[in-house]
């Protein structure tokens, strides 16, 4: 405490000399996690209260006002502190990561106080994300849980190397050392069996005060060190960013005049100078830095961690998301990864739908395939699993839609690690961590040839199109799609039909009825009428196709203008009165699953090209409703 008294003279006696000292202390950044009234608010507030902490907003209005800090320990009132989050006991809930800011004579520090419930475990690797040490906090009464099992393996998977296992709630066990002892070693083995080779258990009351940032009377047993002098004495290898090879991803490209062209970002690893030899990727043009420009001014030399503008001495291209490298050592790039992935949506992953990825400052479109297996994080056992569920964590690969520099995550937490986000509701669903590209990402290209799809549509005289036609089963999808075909045969128009049910008699024998299989079905049939594009016919389709995000997919894999979405909008009860093929009776009856309208949803287009109401008009002049709309 000695040492806080010293920082209150410091500041009494000259501020400016105070802010110059604060400045320079290094900055831990740490997370609390646990389960769910393991007492991590209470831990804050105590290190709070008992480091007589400093604000960040408080040290900006002595800088601006020059004003003294009192050192009394009556300022602090220690349960305003505890009661940081009153909003979240008000209404019941818990809100978010709460980030505090506090300091000490040694060291500067940024807490993230995670909620312990289940259901908010990506709260808790939000905070992780950033961190460089966790701190597992286990109530004494109840041991080690699940909630500790699965936040110290996320901890790991993210790639904090620093550990505190804090026993909280001493003080209602007795002061037990059998106690402590035993969770220490249950959380040993845990530990070690996820790769967790070193971590620093320290036995605490939060509420009390023992061993927090002074020792605990009442445990004279314990010799380790108090939390807070833990925090303050962890070595944190600040530099190691900036031995590593130099990788700037750029966020975005600044031009105020045709005299100046840079490329603006933060530098993720390593150093730069003027006249050092670079690799803009994906592109792999090279170039050399002219000069280095920050807030500051024209700089010799940049490190891992500033934010700063690199002029080019070519006129080469570069966008934001491209990464700009050391030339001799270049990430790399490709468009297929196995990753590690948790998942953060109350709805389970769809194989095979397209998702947004954000990679550093990149957002591509990308699919995530079938996982490759599920992680208990009890056993730690690779369980079989059919898609990911809400606080899910497994290993699946990842395609997007074209390639992408990047890094392992081992090596790069801006490089390796992205999240995922629903195309439709712009909610993240998931977080992602790359392990490696797959070899056939690198192994296989794109052969150019020389007949262009340009070609191929000019020797038809035509526009290539498709015409996706979508509705409930029963809705005369493939009647209508029948007489559109032969309407534009008799025009002379290079056509070919895809129909539903026929597609399942061959290419897509293999899929069911899942939401998964939906997707992959839909999937199939997009490459497959884009392939024909090319060729320069106009597709046909008559698919149910309920979901709005793959209608979206197949959208995005056509040229602009050519994929026209066709709604044929029947009622359900309409459609069921029809049911020529008696599939919604046995749906009704439960002899039928996953079946569209009953037991499956159907997202109806929201602005379809075409809208067609059967039950205004009849299937002949649907058709010629289409024809008249695609050609005036």
């Amino acid at each position: 405490m000695n040492e806080i008294y010293k920082t209150d003279a410091l500041i009494a006696e000259d501020i400016d000399a105070y802010l110059e000292t604060h400045q320079h202390k290094t900055m831990l950044r740490f997370i609390t996690c646990g389960s769910v009234d393991d007492g991590k608010s209470t831990l804050i507030g105590r290190l709070l209260y008992d480091s007589k902490m400093i604000f960040e907003d408080q040290l900006a209005a002595l800088e601006n006002d020059s004003k003294r800090v009192g050192t009394q320990g009556e300022n602090i009132d220690f349960a305003l502190l505890v009661d940081g989050l009153a909003a979240e006991r008000e209404q019941g809930i818990t809100i978010d990561v709460a980030y505090r800011f506090f300091a000490t004579e040694k060291r500067k520090f940024i807490v993230a106080d995670t909620p312990g419930h289940e259901q908010y475990t990506r709260n808790m690797v939000t905070g992780a994300s950033t961190a460089d040490l966790a701190v597992i906090l286990i109530d004494a009464r109840k041991g080690v849980l699940t909630q500790t099992r699965r936040h110290s393996y996320l901890a790991h998977l993210l790639g904090l190397r620093h550990i505190v296992l804090a026993v909280n709630k001493m003080d209602l066990v007795g002061y037990d050392r059998e106690v402590f002892d035993r969770i220490v070693t249950e959380y040993r083995a845990f530990a070690e069996s996820i790769g967790i080779v070193d971590f620093t258990a320290i036995p605490i009351s939060g509420l009390a005060g023992d061993n927090i940032a002074s020792p605990g009377a009442a445990m004279d047993w314990y010799d380790g060190p108090t939390l807070l002098a833990h925090l303050e004495a962890v070595e944190l290898d600040q530099s190691a960013d900036q031995r590593k090879p130099f990788r700037l991803p750029v966020q975005w490209v600044n031009r105020p005049n045709l005299d100046f062209r840079g490329f603006s970002g933060t530098i993720a690893a390593g150093q730069i100078h003027p006249g050092d030899e670079v690799r803009v990727l994906p592109s792999g043009k090279t170039s050399r830095v002219a000069k280095i420009v920050s807030f500051d001014g024209e700089l010799d030399r940049a490190v891992a961690g500033q934010a700063v503008t690199l002029c080019l001495a070519d006129e080469i291209d570069c966008s934001r998301g491209q990464v700009i490298t050391a030339a001799n050592s270049p990430v790399e790039v490709a468009d297929q990864f196995e990753a590690s992935l948790i998942w953060m949506d109350e709805e389970d992953m769809v194989p095979g739908r397209a998702y947004w990825l954000k990679i550093g400052a990149q957002t591509v479109s990308a699919t995530v395939a079938h996982p490759k297996y599920q992680t208990n994080v009890n056993t730690m056992e690779h369980l079989a699993a059919k898609t990911l569920d809400l606080n899910a964590i497994g290993v699946a690969v990842v395609t997007t839609d074209r390639d992408i520099p990047f890094a392992p995550y081992a090596e790069s937490r801006d490089l390796g690690g992205f999240i995922l986000i629903d195309k439709l509701t712009n909610r993240t669903v998931g977080a992602g961590l790359i392990h490696f590209a797959l070899r056939r990402a690198s192994n296989i290209h794109w052969q150019a040839t020389d007949i262009s799809r340009d070609h191929h549509a000019s020797l038809k005289n035509q526009q290539p199109k498709v015409l996706w036609m979508t509705g409930l089963s029963g809705s005369g999808k493939s009647t209508i799609a029948n007489l559109v075909e032969k309407k534009l045969a008799r025009m002379n128009r290079h056509t070919f039909l895809l129909d539903g049910d026929n597609v399942r008699h061959g290419l897509n024998k293999d899929l069911g009825f899942t939401d998964a299989d939906r997707v992959e079905n839909i999937r199939r049939v997009g490459e497959v009428a884009k392939l024909m594009t090319d060729a320069g016919l106009i597709v046909i389709t008559a698919f149910i196709s309920p979901f709005r995000s793959e209608r979206e997919m197949v959208r995005a894999m056509m040229q602009p203008g050519e994929f026209v979405e066709i709604f044929i909008d029947t009622p359900l009860e309409e459609a069921e009165k029809r049911d020529v093929k008696g599939l919604y009776a046995k749906a009704r009856a439960g002899e039928l699953k996953n079946f569209t309208g009953i037991d499956s949803p159907y997202e109806p287009p929201e602005a379809p090209q075409i809208r067609i109401d059967t039950t205004s008009v009849s299937a002949e002049e649907a058709a010629e409703q289409i024809i008249a709309k695609l050609i005036p």
